[in-house]
């Protein structure tokens, strides 16, 4: 029988995945000011259209768009700041993936169930464990 199984992905920080987070967490803040900008244009151009029907509930729409932005920057400012902060060689969880393991009778269910990890570094699989 085989079975699905998350498996976590570590990557080991290094000086060039140090620089390429700090890029794409840079490039995700500049596009969620973009948003947020957009966001309110829209509302403004909304309100002026709409002046005698804009509704609360309409307006509200767009400032819960608005605030969820400003809350993903703030996060992606603070792990920025972490990001300045850890040393080279730290592990990070990048991401979690789904792998197939067979399990026949008088297998360890332990050993089958315990946590699985793939180590990676700049981009090359570096260890199984």
């Amino acid at each position: 029988m085989k079975i699905i199984r998350n498996i976590v992905v570590k990557q080991i920080l290094t000086e060039k995945s140090k620089q390429e987070l700090f890029i794409r967490f840079e490039q995700q803040i500049e596009q969620l000011n973009k948003e947020i900008g957009q966001l309110r244009f829209e509302k403004k151009k909304y309100e002026k259209t709409k002046k005698a029907q804009a509704s609360l509930l309409d307006a509200s729409r767009f400032d819960k768009e608005i605030s969820g932005r400003i809350e993903k920057c703030k996060l992606l400012q603070f792990q920025l700041e972490q990001l300045e902060i850890l040393p080279v060689g730290t592990e990070l969880k990048e991401s979690e993936v789904q792998g197939i393991v067979e399990i026949n009778e008088g297998d360890n269910w332990e050993e089958l169930t315990k946590e699985r990890t793939i180590v990676i570094k700049d981009g090359i699989i570096e260890e199984i464990r």
